[in-house]
């Protein structure tokens, strides 16, 4: 190790000479994302981790392991339904940079080897356009879903191109809509109609790098002409419009995102906004029927009532508009009122059901609601839908008009099975299975519970050996989130990437052992559970990863030098936090996407939009709270640190990927030996291609297998 770090010390013996040492920040430099000398940088220590990394044997095998799994036939296609067609994005060895395809809904649900017909094909897009195009999605106009508008990204990043694309015809419409890179919020709003919000010019983006300005454009008209709709302030997060059904029962939306967790919604009527007087805290589901889907993240008082967190509403729109509306009966109502232990994860709505997702100790269940007609002295009629015990339910493709659905079901040792959900019956029906990707016979899921520092429990999945020995020498690997109410729920992939089971091959079947920690900060528990890790409280998402640590070593399954930790993005700083507070619990770290240096990450993309979850830095009350926690000014020399691998991308463009390369950079002024790989292309996810991510996976557990044995 030390003979490795004073190579790259020479090899990048230039650049360090030559800082200012007066300056705060010495490696501030390497923020210039694509700067010759950052470069240089990225390039010098890419070699550098492949030159020790890929010589040894161990890197073939998982590599070629976790190429194979990504490429697996059998796995599910993640489908969305528009009309009478799924479509699917499918990448494979023939098709590395994938194709958009489509295959009648009933072609699919009948037939294991559909009828797909390719709609772009982006490895022909690419070798026909000059740069690395990227797929981002495809958002087809109702009721005929011909006309659509098709977003591609050069490099992967969230800055997209918009063109109209005929998905009959297969092929872009000449003097159709199209609007130039940025990162944009583009819909439909009628044939000739679109909401837009995208870079009119540098004085109309946010602070957080998003449109701060929407538009209604219509077609055959320069875009300068579109009628402007709303104008945010510069230190909201970014600006958005959309329609919600069809004909004379659409309405149209506006939302100011004034923070990442604060919206003030509007009606649009006759384009003029008019407020809608919620909490800005409130999420709009959607619209069931002539009512508003609300979920509540905070208490509140309305009609004379006390309504509670994490309670879903139906309510009409008129009532919102007004202060003192006229009540009558129906016109609103609470919908679901969860329990401490459960949290709503999604909410769909159909033309005559709504269909709930939601999370009970971190297992999965899904309620279809429908108006009762049978029993006038009840409301509704719940129909439970049945899946496998233990795993995670998400949905997918609903269909407004017959209320079908899909679903994909998962555990940490079941692969992937699709279901299709008929709406008149709601039973769930196979129809897609991946093949495994290992043998999970060996192998037993638990879920255990550590007790936090502020004795808070804090679950915990751990899978491993049934036959395994508790003698505190297993390599064990942790991934956790614990961030933007995001909830991490039972997964093949082990994370929430989709990676097909690769580490059951790359991890499992080679001794290892996998914890996925439910740490405060997502959504496991509904509202509170974010909420209870934010701003001045972070870090107890990071007392809450250092508890699950300790329970695994105090149940004797390993012990700090067998023990690896892995976070990406809020993860990543999860990671970089807790190892800088706490490095003797850990023998090895993975930081991916990382967010590393708070003090600086809301001038760099899209930092100032996440305020609302960590603070702001230039406010004295809020750095001295973050300040506790930033892994970059908490660095500190002469410390036994664990082994750590940095991952990024140059085309991320939501977190820079000046904080890997900067906290990489500083550790190494300090001596300390690091692996860094920096993909050149890939945006947020880290990679355009399953060659990339087999690259990336076989690094991180070579990584794990090298440091952790």
């Amino acid at each position: 190790m030390i003979k490795r770090t004073l190579l790259l010390m020479l090899v990048c013996g230039v650049a360090f000479a030559r800082q200012d040492t007066t300056t705060i920040d010495p490696f501030v430099w390497l923020e210039d994302i694509d700067s010759t000398r950052s470069m240089n940088w990225v390039k010098e220590h890419n070699q550098a981790t492949a030159d020790e990394y890929k010589s040894k044997p161990i890197y073939d095998q998982l590599y070629q392991q976790a190429l194979s799994t990504l490429n697996n036939k059998s796995r599910i296609p993640a489908v969305n339904r528009q009309g009478d067609w799924l479509y699917n994005y499918w990448k494979d060895d023939a098709h590395p940079r994938g194709i958009y395809r489509r295959a009648k809904v009933d072609n699919f649900i009948n037939n294991q080897q559909a009828d797909w017909e390719t709609v772009i094909d982006m490895d022909a897009y690419n070798k026909a356009h000059e740069g690395t195009w990227v797929f981002k999605g495809l958002n087809c106009l109702k009721p005929e879903y011909q006309r659509c508008l098709m977003f591609l990204s050069p490099g992967g990043g969230d800055a997209v191109v918009m063109k109209e694309f005929d998905v009959n015809k297969k092929e872009f419409i000449k003097d159709g809509f199209q609007l130039p890179k940025a990162k944009m919020n583009v819909s439909w709003r009628d044939k000739d109609h679109l909401f837009v919000a995208t870079d009119f010019n540098e004085s109309k983006i946010t602070d957080s790098g998003y449109p701060g300005v929407v538009k209604l454009w219509t077609r055959g008209t320069e875009l300068s002409a579109a009628e402007t709709l709303m104008e945010v302030p510069k230190s909201s997060v970014s600006v958005a419009a959309n329609r919600s059904g069809e004909g004379d029962e659409a309405i149209d939306f506006v939302f100011d995102n004034n923070s990442f967790w604060t919206t003030t919604p509007y009606l649009l009527i006759n384009n003029k906004t008019q407020k809608l007087h919620l909490p800005e805290t409130a999420v709009i589901n959607g619209v069931f029927q002539d009512k508003l889907v609300v979920s509540l993240k905070e208490d509140w008082q309305f009609q004379g009532q006390s309504l509670k967190q994490g309670m879903v509403l139906l309510i009409k729109p008129k009532l919102l508009l007004m202060q003192k509306a006229e009540v009558k009966d129906g016109d609103w109502q609470v919908f679901l009122d969860p329990n401490q232990f459960t949290t709503i994860e999604s909410i769909a709505t159909t033309d005559d059901s709504i269909i709930v997702n939601s999370l009970v100790d971190v297992v999965a269940r899904v309620d279809v609601y429908q108006p009762n007609k049978e029993d006038p002295n009840r409301d509704w009629q719940k129909t439970r839908v049945e899946f496998p015990p233990n795993g995670a339910v998400s949905l997918t493709a609903v269909d407004d008009k017959s209320g079908d659905f899909f679903a994909i079901y998962e555990s940490f040792i079941k692969p992937p099975t699709l279901y299709h959900v008929a709406g008149d019956d709601l039973k769930a029906t196979a129809v897609r299975q991946q093949k495994p990707s290992f043998d999970a016979a060996p192998y037993v899921v638990k879920q255990y519970f550590a007790r936090s520092e502020d004795g808070t429990f804090i679950p915990y999945f751990i899978v491993m050996n049934k036959d395994l020995e508790y003698n505190g020498e297993n390599p064990t690997h942790i991934f956790s989130y614990g961030g933007f109410r995001n909830s991490l729920t039972p997964s093949y992939s082990g994370s929430y990437e989709a990676l097909e089971g690769a580490y059951g091959k790359l991890w499992l079947d080679r001794g290892g052992v996998f914890v996925s920690a439910n740490i405060r900060g997502g959504g496991e528990y509904g509202p509170q559970w974010h909420q209870a890790a934010l701003l001045d409280n972070k870090t107890k998402s990071y007392e809450d990863f250092e508890a699950v640590a300790r329970d695994l070593v105090e149940r004797n399954i390993t012990s700090p030098e067998h023990l690896g930790i892995e976070g990406r993005s809020n993860g990543g700083l999860l990671v970089g936090a807790t190892m800088t507070r706490h490095p003797e619990l850990y023998g090895a770290a993975i930081i991916g996407v990382p967010l590393l240096d708070m003090k600086r990450y809301h001038k760099l993309l899209a930092g100032a939009s996440w305020m609302g979850e960590f603070g702001n830095p230039d406010n004295p009350e809020h750095w001295a709270f973050m300040k506790e926690y930033s892994p970059y000014q908490n660095l500190r020399k002469d410390t036994d640190y664990p082994a750590t691998f940095f991952f990024t991308s140059t085309r991320d463009d939501r977190v820079h990927p000046g904080h890997a390369r900067k906290m990489a950079a500083k550790m190494e002024s300090y001596g300390y030996p690091v692996w860094y790989y920096e993909n050149i292309e890939g945006g947020h996810g880290g990679s355009s291609t399953n060659e990339q991510l087999a690259e990336r996976l076989a690094l991180v557990y070579t990584h794990l297998w090298t440091h952790l044995r």
